[in-house]
């Protein structure tokens, strides 16, 4: 079993989310090189009993320490900031897909094939069948081809929400009277889900989101028959 799959997370299914992923990584052993000088330095320097009297300053050392903190918050910060200019852009998109929060379930608008509408609602316990997640299956899933580049607008009906996907790498805020918008593409087909992750009132908890990810001729069939 993977990390991910450890903490209940699922594993990545877009190019965004494995260079989070990547970076996560990436930060993490600069963590544990940093964590492991420091405290080699702190016991060298509380276990020794070497002492000079005449010490008054060390200009060498004050630059070595001065210097090399920059080179580590460089190397944090390149990627950084490649990253999250990736999570801002908006590719060309293949196909558009309107999300709208309500208090307290989603509605869809597929607006570029055909008028396609639909409300998404928590099952309730007695709805769930084997194998399906509590608190996060829907009546209606998002159906969302592979290998291709979604543009998703996000904006609410009422209070403010907040469209997640772990999985696939995207978080955007639902506000009343502001259309959002973010960019995926998603690499493998499957299920996914998220929650509403603002504190939008008594049932905060009880607006999920699922995704599947299907391909292109079976994305095809699906709007023919809806």
């Amino acid at each position: 079993m993977s990390l991910w799959g450890q903490y209940n997370l699922q594993e990545g299914a877009s190019p965004l989310m494995e260079q989070l992923i990547f970076f996560h990584d990436h930060a993490m052993l600069i963590l544990i090189l940093v964590v492991s000088i420091v405290s080699y330095a702190s016991v060298a320097l509380l276990t020794n009993k070497y002492s000079y009297r005449f010490l008054l300053e060390g200009r060498e050392i004050e630059t070595i320490w001065t210097i090399l903190p920059a080179c580590v918050l460089i190397f944090l910060a390149l990627p950084s900031l490649r990253l999250l200019y990736s999570l801002d852009e908006i590719y060309d998109p293949a196909l558009t897909v309107k999300s709208i929060g309500h208090q307290w379930y989603w509605s869809y608008e597929y607006s570029d094939l055909k008028n396609l509408e639909f409300d998404s609602f928590m099952l309730n316990e007695d709805q769930i069948q084997s194998g399906d997640y509590r608190l996060l299956e829907t009546n209606n899933r998002v159906v969302i081809p592979i290998n291709t580049s979604v543009r998703m607008l996000i904006t609410s009906n009422d209070v403010i929400h907040c469209w997640t996907v772990p999985a696939l790498g995207v978080k955007a805020d639902a506000v009343p009277g502001r259309l959002n918008q973010i960019s995926f593409s998603i690499n493998r087909p499957g299920v996914f889900y998220g929650q509403c992750s603002e504190i939008c009132g008594a049932n905060h908890s009880f607006m999920p989101i699922s995704l599947e990810a299907v391909s292109m001729n079976t994305f095809m069939n699906w709007m023919k028959n809806n």
